[in-house]
């Protein structure tokens, strides 16, 4: 007979993880939010395909050819130069119409494209070509959104991972340890906590140029304390109940104990930890960004954009656009987060949903 009690990466996946499964659904507004982050953080991973200043698919003289993921150079359609072909050059366009067609995505920029033939100086406001008009370099805002979002989103879930990796880690070994290594390690964790991440930042950006790994690398090093304390503390209540003291007495290793029986219950905490952190891991780098300490200059970056609106005031649409979209995905995560709280809360667990 199998038995209906598995774990996976430590949590049950049986009955009581249908109960918390159950329980995460009947929060209607985290259940929506989360299918709706799912949703933006769908769309934003396909960003080359909604908004690119190449052709998605071109049928030339018979031929099929993808710019986005070819490099063709404007003599493959009978142009002079050896230099990829300027799909948007009204030249290379007719050499291409006059034997073939050409399919373009929605939006037809990148987030890096500059718009030349704007009716006004940049930043223009929202037309049919540019939805949310133009930054003051006329680029696509947009496109710049929508790249934007990615990067922030795959930063915040990296950084996220990470950090609950180290963090039950470093926990996990002080709480079930104990003793000296505890201590030490506390005291460690207590210098490093109070190190000015900000100054450390400016320090490192001064000496290398900031890049997306080098951010998320020194973020790395700050943000896993905060998954330390709830780990420790819940191997510290456990590891000396009566079931661990005979797992110990059958000879089971320390390892085996600590991921088989201790874990599960450590990991209800951290679970409903993860959607805050991911929002604070986003909100960072958007600050950053903001201040000019972030990612390379030119990036697709929503802290980018919110400077524009505070160096552009007469755009009313910049700021509006940054607050906008930070405001909906950060308001997702909250929610989302709150449904995962529920979900683990003992109370509704075993109250038939009742808190």
């Amino acid at each position: 007979m199998i038995s209906d009690h598995t774990t996976f990466l430590g949590m049950e996946t049986g009955p009581m993880g249908k109960k918390r499964l159950k329980n995460f659904t009947k929060n209607r507004r985290g259940y929506w939010s989360f299918w709706i982050f799912i949703l933006l953080f769908g769309l934003s991973l396909c960003a080359e395909i909604l908004a690119n200043d190449k052709p998605l698919l071109i049928i030339y003289d018979g031929k099929p050819y993808f710019p986005i993921v070819q490099a063709l150079p404007e003599t493959t359609f009978g142009g002079e130069f050896e230099t990829e072909a300027n799909y948007r050059d009204p030249f290379v366009d007719k050499l291409i119409t006059d034997k073939g067609w050409m399919i373009w995505p929605p939006i037809r920029y990148n987030y890096q494209t500059v718009a030349y033939d704007l009716s006004a100086p940049a930043p223009t406001p929202p037309d049919f070509d540019h939805w949310l008009g133009t930054d003051d370099q006329a680029r696509d805002v947009v496109a710049r959104l929508i790249y934007g979002m990615r990067v922030s989103i795959i930063f915040g879930l990296l950084l996220t991972a990470i950090s609950a990796v180290v963090g039950v880690t470093a926990g996990a070994i002080q709480g079930y340890f104990g003793g000296k290594l505890d201590l030490i390690a506390q005291r460690f964790i207590e210098i490093w906590g109070g190190l000015p991440t900000l100054y450390i930042l400016i320090i490192v950006s001064s000496v290398l140029v900031p890049s997306f790994w080098t951010l998320l690398g020194i973020l790395m090093l700050f943000s896993w304390i905060g998954f330390v304390g709830v780990v420790r503390a819940e191997f510290l209540k456990v590891r000396n109940f009566d079931y661990i003291r005979s797992a110990k007495a059958l000879g089971v290793s320390d390892f085996v104990i600590m991921y088989r029986h201790v874990l599960p219950n450590a990991m209800v905490a951290t679970l409903t930890f993860l959607p805050f952190t991911l929002t604070a891991s986003i909100t960072a780098l958007t600050s950053l960004d903001f201040l000019g300490l972030g990612l390379p200059v030119g990036s697709a970056s929503l802290g980018e954009l919110l400077a524009q609106g505070k160096a552009n005031l007469q755009a009313p649409w910049l700021g509006a656009t940054a607050f906008i979209s930070l405001a909906v995905m950060l308001s997702l995560l909250v929610f989302i987060g709150e449904a995962v709280r529920d979900a683990f809360d003992p109370r509704k667990l075993f109250n038939g949903g009742r808190s």
